[in-house]
């Protein structure tokens, strides 16, 4: 078995892999640890870049796009690692950096992923969108990091630097247990791209497992390399998504109030797009919901399932407030200036 297999899942990402990926493999493969590249599909070009200019890399091929979740997912089934890694083909690694990853994960067998602190690419000295210094989520179930609330992002001055318990690790670069990923399912299929992370975290930690976001390593991450922040497909899959894992994820006693809630505030949502004149984004979160209130009730089985692991542990780690609230009403944009301590349970 492999210590690491670090798989970069690629649909027409080309010009990302001729960028990256020689990188990658220097400063990634040792003794035990490959580098993999499964293609979804692509019509660029990619596969025969790959196969003409590293021969003896390990290339999965896919007959069409799967997305993000199930793509992962038939990567992994057919791979035996102790730790896999889900590496984004738009992200520039630094040398020694799956070390310290694989050193938080080998002393405590409760980590059941981790992740590097991600900064961006294009923007210097300024965190990445996607994950930042570590990722977390309020009651209602909307996602922030330290180092980016909504679309706000800081500076590094080295003020996140410490290693910490978080919520959830980015899927830009997660490195995961492997036998534990296929034990809980791996990333949901249905999800296609998009809050897929999130659920899976949550799912571990309803089992008693942790996620730790390790700074000592550090990557780079160019970030909407498939669907760029404006894209109302993407718009609609993020309200679709997050709705459906809180769905899967928090006790039957909870439910009814946050999904309320959510309306309430994904209603505000709204507003501000019709404000913008942004009316596809608009018709993207109408349908969200549209499609949840369709299809939610796919998720009984799994919930009757997991109700044993729901009721234990779904809140920890959440941020008690509404980010929502704190960032358009209250005007705090930074993690700091958060009125919460997050439970570190190290």
């Amino acid at each position: 078995m492999l210590k690491a297999a670090v798989v970069i899942l690629n649909w027409n990402g080309e010009r990302f892999l001729r960028k990256f990926l020689p990188g990658v493999i220097t400063n990634t493969e040792a003794p035990g640890i490959e580098v993999v590249v499964a293609d979804n599909g692509s019509t660029d070009g990619s596969v025969a870049y790959l196969e003409e200019t590293f021969p003896g890399l390990r290339v999965l091929k896919f007959e069409t796009n799967y997305g993000f979740a199930e793509g992962y997912n038939l990567a992994f089934s057919s791979l035996e690692a102790e730790y896999f890694v889900l590496l984004n083909s738009d992200v520039e690694v630094s040398k020694g950096w799956i070390d310290p990853l694989i050193r938080a994960m080998d002393n405590d067998k409760l980590v059941a992923s981790v992740m590097p602190k991600i900064r961006a690419y294009e923007l210097d000295g300024y965190f990445e969108y996607a994950g930042a210094a570590g990722g977390f989520i309020d009651a209602s179930g909307y996602p922030f990091c330290r180092g980016r609330i909504f679309d706000s992002l800081e500076a590094d001055y080295g003020q996140y630097d410490s290693s910490m318990e978080v919520f959830w690790t980015t899927g830009a670069c997660m490195m995961v247990r492997g036998p534990l990923y296929k034990i809980v399912g791996g990333l949901d299929p249905f999800f296609f791209a998009h809050f897929e992370e999130i659920d899976l975290c949550w799912r571990l930690k309803n089992r008693g497992y942790k996620h730790l976001v390790i700074p000592e390593s550090v990557v780079y991450h160019v970030g909407g390399g498939t669907l760029p922040t404006s894209n109302p497909w993407k718009t609609y899959l993020n309200f679709r998504n997050s709705l459906f894992m809180l769905y899967k994820n928090l006790p039957a006693e909870s439910l009814p109030a946050t999904i309320f809630k959510r309306l309430l505030l994904d209603g505000l949502s709204v507003i501000r797009f019709l404000l913008g004149a942004k009316f596809r984004d608009v018709w993207s979160i109408l349908s969200a919901h549209v499609s949840f209130y369709r299809h939610f009730r796919k998720y009984k089985a799994f919930r009757k399932e997991e109700h044993r692991f729901i009721s234990r542990n779904s809140h920890a780690e959440m941020y008690d407030g509404s980010i929502v609230v704190d960032y358009f009403l209250r005007k705090k944009y930074t993690f700091l200036s958060l009125k919460w301590t997050p439970v570190d349970r190290r």
